[in-house]
């Protein structure tokens, strides 16, 4: 995503754009402070002055820029211009990171690997399934009308993503298993999967909404299509470096940012002209009409104020994954630091 100008500046609060480089952001990682915070110690009500967070999230940084939120962030963000799994995860390694935002895959396979991360928001979509992020894109010619006709199929496949795992609960919806069709290991970004599809390479692949009309509107002619998996897909989360949490100032401050991620993702629910004009058009070269579908198509958020739930399907995906990879099991409820529950929808609630 293109740099964003960075907004008049106000006291302590200075808006910065970390520079990427060789696929890692450079610059400082978090540094613990002097007194550790432990993780069950209630957190700081203030943000010390001088605190800083790098944060990898740019949807919402527009969207804090466009409402005008970003005015109201008690300390200092650098941003960086990083978001997906693997180079979140990358840069958490790096201790270049405090914050990023992702799905709910990212989180199980970075504590596989054992780093330590920590959820701290959750929001889904009102009638996920009605409004999925993905589909199944059909490759032309390819005799797919249901999911059991999957069998025997090339399934374009990204392990340790949210697209990876939407395939295995569609083959456990279908009633089949990795033996009964093909995985074709692919990275998910860009037009990776659309590509594939359309060279034959798979005969289906999740594709997401940014691609879904493009994906028609260029293959359908062949025989390319469209079919709908019926499944929830709708999970985004905040998470962070066990180490930040750890810095009294830092974790403070990440509840703040929780708070404003919540009402910069209200505005973009009740200003959809406004964010269709400015994160589409303006910031990611789409048409109006484009940004019209995508804002359509994504519905209306639930930020949740109870996580009894969200920790339930987490772990039905956590067993799920595990049965399929032969890793070991993880309670989902260490995944989440509860700390955090209410910050969002609370802050919602108060406006």
């Amino acid at each position: 995503m293109p740099a964003l100008p960075s907004p008049p500046s106000a006291g302590r609060r200075r808006i910065v754009t970390a520079i990427v480089w060789a696929g890692l952001v450079c610059i400082a990682g978090p540094v613990l402070a002097a007194d550790t915070l432990p993780a069950d110690a209630p957190l700081p009500a203030d943000v010390p002055p001088g605190t800083t967070l790098v944060i990898g999230d740019p949807t919402t940084q527009r969207a804090l820029v466009l409402s005008g939120e970003i005015e109201k962030i008690p300390f200092r963000i650098e941003w960086a211009n990083i978001s997906g799994g693997p180079r979140t995860i990358e840069a958490f390694r790096a201790n270049a990171l405090d914050v990023g935002s992702v799905a709910d895959i990212p989180p199980i396979h970075a504590t596989w690997t054992g780093l330590p991360v920590k959820i701290v928001a959750a929001k889904f979509r009102q009638d996920p399934i009605n409004h999925p992020i993905y589909q199944l894109g059909i490759a032309p010619g390819v005799a797919i009308q249901s999911l059991a006709d999957l069998r025997g199929k090339k399934i374009a496949y990204s392990p340790g993503q949210a697209q990876g795992a939407l395939v295995l609960r569609v083959l456990q919806k279908a009633g089949l298993s990795k033996a009964d069709v093909t995985l074709v290991e692919l990275p998910s970004t860009g037009d990776v999967y659309v590509n594939a599809l359309s060279s034959g390479l798979v005969d289906a692949a999740p594709i997401a909404e940014a691609n879904q009309r493009r994906y028609v509107a260029n293959y359908g002619k062949d025989g390319a299509r469209l079919i709908p998996h019926g499944l929830r897909d709708d999970p985004a989360y905040l998470y962070v470096l066990g180490t930040s949490l750890q810095d009294p100032g830092k974790a403070a401050a990440i509840r703040e940012y929780v708070k404003a991620w919540g009402r910069a993702t209200q505005w973009i629910a009740t200003h959809p002209e406004e964010w269709i004009a400015g994160y589409y058009v303006k910031d990611q070269g789409l048409d109006a009409e484009s940004g019209r579908y995508l804002v359509n198509s994504a519905g209306l958020p639930d930020i949740p104020a109870d996580w009894t739930a969200v920790i339930e399907r987490q772990q039905a995906t956590i067993d799920l994954l595990a049965a399929e990879t032969g890793k070991p099991k993880l309670n989902a409820a260490d995944l989440f630091d509860r700390r955090y529950e209410r910050a969002a929808a609370d802050a919602l609630a108060s406006q």
